[in-house]
């Protein structure tokens, strides 16, 4: 499970999405010379050590008025907000700047662990150069090259030292579950309905909620813990745009969550945002229900819910796992059928199969459709074998993990599905070699 936030900041072109890149181990963050490349904040998913955590790339930092600075500023400084460690990105060939200044006052004001980093430090002559940035008062300066990957794993042994203690361990007899969603779809509303009181504040205002709730309860003799997912808090001159900037406290709340309901506003339909929030669940291998809130303001025809399930699995081609439920928050209808999916996807998220049944799918998936081609051979599958659950994590130990085609393996995964109950849940298949390479 990933734990904790770390949010790389600093003023322009001093090669912050550079270093975010070589952290997360793949070119995600557009790199280029231009100031003021990144804009929103970048997120992705980092190990070291054996530690996971999410990292989030934000804009640079600076005094003159650029467009969407103000936009700019004001996402770095939520990230500096959220984040458990932050790591301040300086460029050491040109020396302290006057926006090194602004982002030290700005980083002066929050009591969290910096990480002070001079990058484009690449040749020995540069060295003393780093020494300025004491200068600054945040500590050691580091030296790293973020282009040539130098000093990037003593950043990361620096980040693991203050990363927060993972003490939560998800139960399996307990059924934790987090209610995400873009504001104003009725997420506080839907949890309300669920616990069936008023337990946390609702209001048409968007972004009323502003911290994740915990609120564990009982139903007919089953445990369950609900995470009403928060908004931004405004701090200091923070003028949060709702819309765009509430995703920092949502991952929080995924990572600490079997099963992520993505809640949808039924009267507007799918946007881009509610794409973006989900992402986050897919990434961490979370478990996931669909939950199409507002059904009762829908004007309804014969076949509207079955055409809605047809938009949503367009729109959602990489979630046709995930089961659709549809409710009315306000008006409590349907609840029954959420909690009935809620049960059968956590029992299919800890899925246990047997070595010997799952072994025998496998062959007799190869038997009905043999392996194509690929990359100079046939994929034949050896043995197969549950390492894990929560999510089921399958190993299939094959002749060569290069010759598996992409469809093919989703065809065995559909197999899979089609034997066992696996409603909601991901499947992690890992490739591996009798030699014993491996690849995910």
């Amino acid at each position: 499970m990933a734990q904790g936030i770390v949010a790389i900041v600093g003023s322009p072109n001093v090669g912050k999405s550079t270093i975010f890149n070589r952290m997360i181990g793949e070119r995600h963050a557009i790199v280029d010379d231009e100031m003021g490349i990144t804009r929103d904040r970048l997120y992705g998913q980092c190990e070291w050590l054996g530690h996971k955590f999410s990292l989030i790339d934000t804009g640079g930092i600076e005094i003159v008025n650029r467009p969407f600075q103000e936009q700019i500023r004001m996402q770095a400084e939520i990230a500096i907000n959220e984040a458990d460690v932050i790591v301040f990105v300086t460029d050491g060939k040109l020396g302290i700047t006057t926006d090194d200044r602004v982002v030290t006052t700005i980083l002066r004001k929050v009591k969290k662990p910096i990480i002070l980093a001079v990058n484009k430090i690449d040749e020995g002559s540069h060295m003393a150069d780093a020494q300025e940035f004491y200068g600054l008062g945040l500590g050691e300066p580091h030296v790293v090259s973020g282009a040539h990957g130098i000093g990037i794993g003593d950043i990361l042994n620096e980040i693991v030292k203050y990363l927060p203690e993972n003490n939560e361990e998800l139960e399996e007899d307990k059924v934790t579950f987090c209610v995400v969603g873009r504001p104003n779809v009725g997420k506080s509303s839907l949890a309300n309905a669920i616990l069936n009181q008023d337990r946390v504040i609702v209001s048409n205002i968007s972004g009323t909620t502003r911290d994740s709730i915990d609120t564990p309860f009982n139903r007919n003799g089953k445990n369950y813990l609900v995470i009403d997912t928060a908004g931004l808090k405004k701090r200091g001159k923070i003028y949060e745009s709702i819309d765009k900037y509430s995703a920092i406290r949502a991952l929080k709340a995924i990572e600490r969550s079997e099963i992520v309901l993505l809640v949808l506003d039924g009267k507007e339909g799918i946007t881009e945002q509610d794409k973006h929030v989900i992402q986050y669940a897919t990434d961490l291998h979370k478990a996931i229900i669909i939950v199409v809130n507002k059904w009762d303001l829908v004007d309804k025809q014969t076949n509207t819910m079955s055409d809605y399930v047809k938009i949503i699995r367009d729109e959602y081609k990489f979630l046709d796992y995930a089961p659709v439920v549809f409710v009315s928050a306000l008006k409590k209808q349907r609840l029954d059928t959420l909690f009935e999916t809620l049960d059968s996807v956590h029992e299919a998220y800890y899925t246990r199969i047997k070595t010997s049944l799952l072994n025998e799918v496998m062959q007799d998936a190869q038997v009905m459709n043999q392996a194509p081609n690929f990359n100079g051979g046939r994929l034949k599958i050896l043995y197969a074998s549950q390492v894990s659950s929560a999510p089921p994590t399958i190993v299939l130990f094959v002749n060569d993990p290069n010759y598996m085609h992409f469809s093919y393996e989703r065809y065995i995964e559909n197999r899979l599905r089609d034997t066992f109950n696996f409603d909601g849940t991901p499947i992690r298949i890992v490739l591996k070699k009798r030699s014993g390479s491996q690849k995910e």
